[in-house]
């Protein structure tokens, strides 16, 4: 505004002074004019009264500053101080002589452009007819400034330069107040006038910026709080890829360790799969994607943002399905495993009903398949029965009742269950311990433990042992199940608490292999623990360690899945 303001007043200047000069020289050179005038004038009327008294000799002694021509009545040139009368072409029909002729004077004024002057003639009759004519020659405008030429620049020169400092002085004055505005507080401003109704309109925007800005930052402070609660990934993202909003989640999704303010999205995460998503959703097309890892599997859901129905951006939700994926592989395993299991005494049955069908079968042979069938049919009952088990414990529903229960006497129960299929093995079962209550179901205590034994018994050698111990401990009671058997290897034991997981199925000793995953999610559902300690080839240790005693009952864990 300063530079505007200086040029035009600096313009203005210039302009004016340049038509100051033009109108000084236009009247200057008219005053000169008509000064030339007059004194032609004067001049022609004393030479006329010489030339009436002493005729041509009186011309001869005149000096040679104008030039006097003496003209005849009928306009022969008589005399003439600078030209030969003789040469001369006859006068009569020249303005100013005719003029003279007739009215006593005459005037005339005629330009040479050759040599940029004009000549201005007066012409005076005599008293015998005859004429004397004075002329005198003037530069014209352009001539007189040419002339001037150096001491006109000068003079311009020095009027640029004081309508410079002028200038830069005066744009200068004008512009401080408003470069000392306040524009945060307009109300408090004291300068022109004319500024009031901007000065006005500043205020009224300020009072409804700062109306937006609050609106504004509410709304930031609650999307903030919205997704930095968030579990799942926020994204938003540009045309341009770069990174517009981010919360926390999403950098701990994908590994980031900040967000990259201004960055493209892709310093995120680097995987092929996920360029691939954001730039189909930048594209226009929505796109899911799973970023898989050892020990994680995430889900990005990419859709385009739009904005007058072209895409301006895209919104990424990023979502830890780790634990789903991991169910429906369990799923999977569980359907296939249980298929594989049903279909084994299914077809067991099914080949032995078909022989008795047909009648080929010894009358003394029948009570060996009908054992068969008897024994088939007893384990798909146990097999439905262990599923239905850990169906229940998976849905986390009423199992009974929350009872007081003494684990040293359902230990007993669990052992005299037991004792004949001990016997038969040739293992001896002992209890020891004194006795613990705790605050759990007894229906889901006592299956924990007839497991735990019954797999003791089932994979100990013959001639071992099983001892189950009762004690209470710092942490809570316990019961551990301790065996001579074949013992886990240290690779598998992460994985026998896994549904139908055996680690060698020459020693099932026809169990469904769901006992160990029934113990693990009975124990989940009562808030209790289960450790394991093995040793190949020298027996397993199993303890179950019941939290201490709450008011009310124990809460139910059902977060952990195998």
């Amino acid at each position: 505004m300063t530079k505007r303001i200086f040029r035009s007043i600096l313009g203005v200047t210039l302009v004016v002074l340049a038509a100051s000069l033009v109108l000084v020289t236009g009247v200057l050179h008219g005053y000169f004019e008509d000064q030339v005038g007059r004194e032609l004038a004067a001049r022609a009327a004393y030479i006329a009264r010489g030339v009436e008294q002493s005729g041509t000799e009186y011309l001869k002694d005149l000096p040679g500053e104008s030039r006097i021509t003496w003209v005849d009545s009928d306009g022969t040139v008589l005399w003439d101080n600078q030209e030969n009368p003789a040469a001369m072409d006859n006068h009569a029909q020249r303005q100013e002589i005719r003029q003279a002729l007739l009215a006593g004077t005459g005037t005339a004024a005629r330009y040479s452009d050759t040599l940029a002057q004009k000549t201005l003639y007066y012409a005076l009759r005599l008293s015998d007819g005859s004429v004397v004519r004075v002329a005198d020659t003037q530069y014209t405008v352009w001539a007189m400034v040419l002339q001037a030429a150096q001491p006109v620049a000068l003079m311009m020169l020095l009027a640029a330069v004081l309508a410079l400092a002028l200038a830069s002085r005066v744009s200068k004055q004008l512009v401080a107040p408003i470069n000392q505005l306040d524009l945060d507080a307009p109300e408090t401003a004291e300068c022109y006038e004319e500024l009031s109704p901007l000065l006005g309109k500043i205020r009224s925007q300020q009072r409804q910026i700062r109306r937006q800005m609050e609106d504004l930052r509410q709304r930031q402070e609650e999307f903030a709080a919205l997704t930095e609660t968030m579990s799942e990934g926020f994204v938003a993202v540009d045309q341009e890829t770069r990174v517009l909003a981010c919360n926390p989640a999403a950098l701990r999704l994908l590994g980031a360790q900040a967000a990259p303010e201004g960055e493209s999205v892709y310093a995120l995460n680097r995987e092929a799969p996920f360029r691939r998503c954001v730039e189909q959703a930048l594209a226009g097309r929505r796109c899911e994607v799973l970023l898989e890892s050892e020990d994680s599997c995430r889900q990005v859901i990419a859709s385009p943002a739009r904005r007058e129905g072209q895409t301006a951006g895209a919104v990424l939700m990023v979502l830890d399905v780790t634990e789903k994926e991991r169910r429906d592989a369990l799923r999977r395993e569980f359907t296939a495993n249980v298929s594989h299991e049903l279909k084994t005494p299914l077809t067991s049955i099914l080949g032995t009903a078909e022989i008795l069908k047909t009648g080929m079968v010894a009358p003394a042979d029948v009570e060996h398949f009908a054992g068969n069938i008897h024994r088939q049919t007893q384990r798909l009952i146990s097999l439905v029965n262990d599923i239905i088990r850990l169906s229940r414990l998976d849905e986390g529903g009423d199992l009974g009742p929350w009872e007081s229960v003494d684990l040293h006497a359902a230990a007993r129960r669990v052992l005299d269950r037991l004792t004949d299929a001990a016997q038969g093995k040739g293992v001896a079962l002992t209890l020891t311990g004194g006795g613990a209550v705790v605050r759990s179901v007894p229906r889901i205590v006592e299956e924990i433990l007839y497991n735990l034994c019954d797999n003791a018994v089932v994979y100990n050698h013959p001639g071992g042992s099983v001892t189950v111990t009762v004690e209470n401990g710092s942490d809570g009671a316990r019961v551990s199940v301790t065996d001579t058997g074949v013992g886990i290897p240290r690779e598998a034991q992460s994985r026998v608490f896994e549904r139908f997981y055996r680690v060698d199925k020459s020693h099932s000793g026809g169990g469904t292999g769901l006992g160990l995953s029934i113990v693990k999610h009975g124990a989940a559902y009562l808030g209790a623990r289960v450790d394991l300690e093995s040793r190949e080839g020298r027996g397993s240790t199993f303890t179950v360690t019941f939290p201490p005693e709450r008011d009310g009952t124990c809460v139910p864990d059902n977060s952990v899945v195998s």
